[in-house]
């Protein structure tokens, strides 16, 4: 849990960090460092409502523990969570080749129109999301104590390493390009996305809600179990030790949704959510340097 959590808090608070760092460094170069002020207040109220939403969330989540629906709100959690993540491995893919141009011509016109309530909104918006969804994959990995995870030493190294990237970054001293930074990112959200949503269908077979034709398609157990409990039992009944802890398991488990005797279900699930994600980035991709060579042929036409 706390490297899940280490994960969490730097990707989020890194991205940021990054954007509001891409602001505030705009703003100086062109000699308006008075508005900075504005855009950290944006940023601050940002973490303030977002904690506020933690103490809220948790609230809720300990009404639906103490009616027996716990499991019921995990698995929404986790779809949520699921889906949320997808969604920012999306962003990222169509926002990284130019997120620095795109978010300082915003500011551009801010500026120009002296809209100091525009950067507050802005930078409150970018940070609040950021925060939203930490909140929820904190309620996804830990079962509905956020708290939890908040007070872990992750979310605060996370944080603290997302600091001081960030501070590197805009010192000039790490020059790696957005671009490869979010590819690099992304493909660990892919794995804790695809983890998640495999889980929630893992949690509806347990309680019967989803059926299955093939309940075990294949056993691992004798590799690497998916919790310790498991590999107690397979020593007993076998008498061997398996080759990989189930501590480790346990571990891949929760991070990205590993299972020592999967489902058929859970299994095509799993494996089919990278061949989608995969045919629908690459179908985007296509489509944009399509629409870029149109509009670069009619740029030519007209010219």
């Amino acid at each position: 849990m706390d490297l899940q959590a280490f994960l969490i808090t730097f990707r989020e608070a890194l991205e940021a960090l990054l954007i509001v760092g891409i602001i505030t460094s705009y703003l100086k170069r062109v000699n308006r460092p008075e508005f900075t002020k504005y855009v950290w207040l944006g940023a601050g109220l940002a973490v303030i409502a977002s904690l506020g939403l933690a103490l809220v969330f948790q609230v809720i989540l300990d009404g639906f523990a103490s009616m027996g629906s716990q499991n019921y709100m995990k698995v929404g959690i986790m779809i949520i969570s699921g889906i949320l993540l997808t969604q920012m491995v999306f962003w990222m893919a169509a926002q990284a080749k130019d997120m620095s141009g795109k978010v300082q011509g915003k500011f551009d016109q801010f500026i120009t129109a002296g809209n100091v309530i525009g950067m507050v909104i802005h930078a409150f918006l970018v940070v609040v999301r950021e925060g939203v969804e930490t909140v929820f994959f904190f309620a996804a990995i830990t079962g509905g104590d956020i708290g939890q995870a908040m007070q872990s030493w992750g979310s605060l190294a996370g944080i603290a390493l997302a600091a001081v990237v960030s501070f590197f970054f805009f010192r000039g001293t790490m020059r790696i390009p957005l671009k490869t930074f979010f590819k690099v990112t992304g493909a660990f959200i892919v794995l804790i996305a695809a983890g998640l949503i495999v889980q929630a269908v893992s949690i509806l077979q347990d309680m019967n809600i989803i059926g299955s034709v093939v309940p075990h398609l294949y056993d691992l157990t004798w590799l690497m179990p998916e919790h310790p409990i498991d590999q107690e039992h397979y020593i007993r009944d076998t008498g061997h030790v398996p080759l990989i802890s189930g501590d480790v398991g346990v571990f891949l488990k929760a991070l990205f949704g590993y299972a020592s005797s999967p489902s058929l279900e859970e299994f095509l699930i799993y494996w089919g959510y990278y061949v989608a994600l995969y045919l629908l980035l690459r179908g985007r991709g296509e489509h944009a340097e399509k629409a870029h060579s149109t509009k670069s042929q009619t740029q030519v036409k007209e010219a």
